[in-house]
């Protein structure tokens, strides 16, 4: 059969059919705010060819889910500073995107951070009303002797694991083991893999449940070529979290990768700027398991 030899050959079981008619839905959208460019391919996938290296940039996203009298953001993205000193191109700070969506700083009820990386975890002090969620396992582990170790450390900034140690002194960070629900509709899941606590979201939206991925993958070819980005603290569990994410996944535009600028053209764009796209909606252009990159094309 055609689908079977094409989707990605993962343990784990059958996809799983999302919501129920009667879940909350939520609108989502991914932000762009920073880009790295002069990236090669083999950059981004474990054992790539070096001598095959067409460039491929990589998009830096926070996001923001809407709905339900809850606002909730997944990740806060890094500093116009920490671009400067780590050599990325900055948009737009996330604060002012989520502005141009009519979203104010005090507004966010919740902070998913599915992991402690520098692009993912600044700005926490912009949020000084959220109730912030993490893995018990990251706060041990970007805390602990590993970090004795400047390699381990590279992609962790101290200041914000500092405001994340801040926050859990104000009392508003909050532990999670494993899987939880944070609102009815919106759950994390514990993947490690690429950092020892790094979790994905999931989300009820009106086409059913979406995953937000964050670093579990960088780009869609990291789940359909099942070949690991080359950044990560245990390979086992990387590969375990793509086989999870591939089962429960109805197809591939239902999971939302952390890094690749295919999300700002599959998915239709806000009104409100180009570097914002609306992942709650059909996508604009084909996204399958059983196509290969070639192959995808406008529907």
């Amino acid at each position: 059969m055609v689908h079977e030899r094409r989707r990605p050959r993962f343990p784990g079981g059958p996809a799983m059919t999302p919501n129920a008619s009667d879940s909350p839905v939520y609108e989502v959208f991914a932000l762009r705010y920073a880009s790295h460019y002069g990236r090669r391919s083999a950059d981004n996938f474990l054992g790539e060819d070096p001598l095959h290296m067409p460039e491929m940039p990589l998009d830096f996203f926070v996001w923001l889910i809407r709905g339900q009298g809850r606002t909730v953001l997944v990740d806060t993205g890094f500093t116009p500073e920490t671009a400067v000193r780590r050599g990325r191109h900055y948009h737009s700070h996330p604060v002012d995107l989520l502005g141009r969506l009519g979203v104010n700083a005090n507004d966010i009820n919740d902070v998913i951070v599915t992991h402690m990386h520098y692009d993912h975890a600044g700005n926490l002090a912009e949020f000084p009303g959220a109730r912030i969620h993490m893995q018990t396992t990251e706060m041990q582990y970007c805390t602990g002797h590993s970090m004795r170790h400047p390699q381990l450390r590279k992609n962790y900034e101290a200041v914000d694991v500092a405001a994340a140690v801040q926050s859990l002194y104000e009392g508003r960070l909050h532990f999670v083991d494993g899987d939880a629900e944070i609102a009815p509709g919106i759950s994390v899941h514990l993947c490690g893999g690429h950092t020892k606590g790094l979790q994905f979201v999931t989300v009820a939206t009106a086409r059913g449940e979406i995953i937000l991925a964050s670093d579990a993958l960088h780009y869609y070819e990291n789940i359909r070529r099942n070949i690991p980005f080359p950044s990560f603290v245990d390979l086992g569990e990387y590969l375990d979290g793509l086989a999870r994410i591939a089962a429960r996944a109805k197809d591939l535009d239902r999971i939302i990768p952390g890094h690749d600028p295919l999300a700002l053209t599959a998915f239709p764009l806000s009104q409100f700027s180009s570097d914002i796209a609306m992942v709650h909606a059909n996508p604009v252009t084909r996204l399958s398991f059983e196509d290969s990159p070639a192959d995808t094309a406008d529907v």
